[in-house]
């Protein structure tokens, strides 16, 4: 198993039973969580920590990125979420929310709370059309086994975040974004989350914005696990980055406090 990489901040006032669990999606890493999330949520009594998968970061496994599959992202969050001296409250970005949706088809967690998330059912609407919007990349990334179609500011933009930002922001995030394997990718396209087996309450957040997850696709998450989407205005897929992101972390909170977390 790769070593994985975990940020953690511990708050000043732990007034929160449980810790935090960040879970990122692809192309990203614990980074897209440090800059606002992590110390919002230590300042509000959280013990929080933010996993690399393998190959992202500063883990282990680069070299291999091309070979993980989303069974390896689960076991990566299985690893910390088990170190942990409380069960986690886990967030998931993305492919990330997929990866905290599978997870809980065979973990407990006091609750889970998915930001732009990947639907249940999978995401070959997606994928499809990223595949047709990239023809010319397709053959290389069919060769390589790695992903890496919005690793620029163009492209960044296109993707991630909204027009809006400030360039120099933007130029830091773009320097982080990184390859993501296409097994992965194909996995989550054909891989449906059996949502039967999660009995864990979930909270729903959408960008309205979104490149990646459209409103039906959030509605479908949604709907899965017996509550509504909350879609937030004039917002991208990186909804933790972006200007409103207070907005989004405040709602978690909000959300948490009725849940007694």
């Amino acid at each position: 198993m790769a070593k994985i990489d975990t940020v953690t901040l511990h708050p000043s006032n732990h007034s929160r039973p449980n810790p935090i669990l960040f879970v990122h999606g692809a192309f990203h890493g614990a980074w897209a969580w440090e800059e606002y999330f992590l110390p919002y949520f230590a300042d509000k009594g959280y013990e929080v920590h933010a996993l690399n998968w393998r190959g992202h970061g500063k883990s282990a496994g680069r070299e291999r990125l091309r070979w993980n599959r989303i069974t390896d992202y689960v076991e990566d969050v299985t690893e910390v979420a088990s170190s942990l001296k409380q069960p986690p409250i886990i967030v998931g970005h993305s492919m990330g929310g997929y990866v905290v949706q599978k997870y809980l088809e065979h973990h407990h967690a006091p609750c889970g709370i998915l930001l732009a998330s990947a639907p249940p059912g999978g995401t070959k609407k997606t994928t499809v059309k990223t595949a047709l919007q990239n023809p010319g990349k397709l053959l290389k990334t069919l060769i390589t086994g790695r992903v890496n179609l919005y690793n620029n500011e163009a492209g960044a933009v296109q993707a991630f975040f909204s027009a809006s930002m400030p360039p120099e922001q933007l130029k830091r995030y773009v320097s982080n974004l990184q390859d993501e394997s296409l097994r992965a990718f194909w996995e989550m396209a054909r891989m449906p989350v059996q949502t039967q087996k999660i009995k864990t309450p979930m909270l729903v957040l959408g960008a309205a914005n979104d490149f990646f997850i459209d409103a039906d696709e959030m509605q479908e998450t949604a709907h899965a696990y017996g509550t509504k989407p909350e879609i937030f205005a004039n917002m991208a897929h990186d909804m933790m980055l972006e200007a409103d992101w207070k907005l989004v972390a405040n709602r978690m909170v909000e959300w948490l406090t009725v849940q007694k977390l």
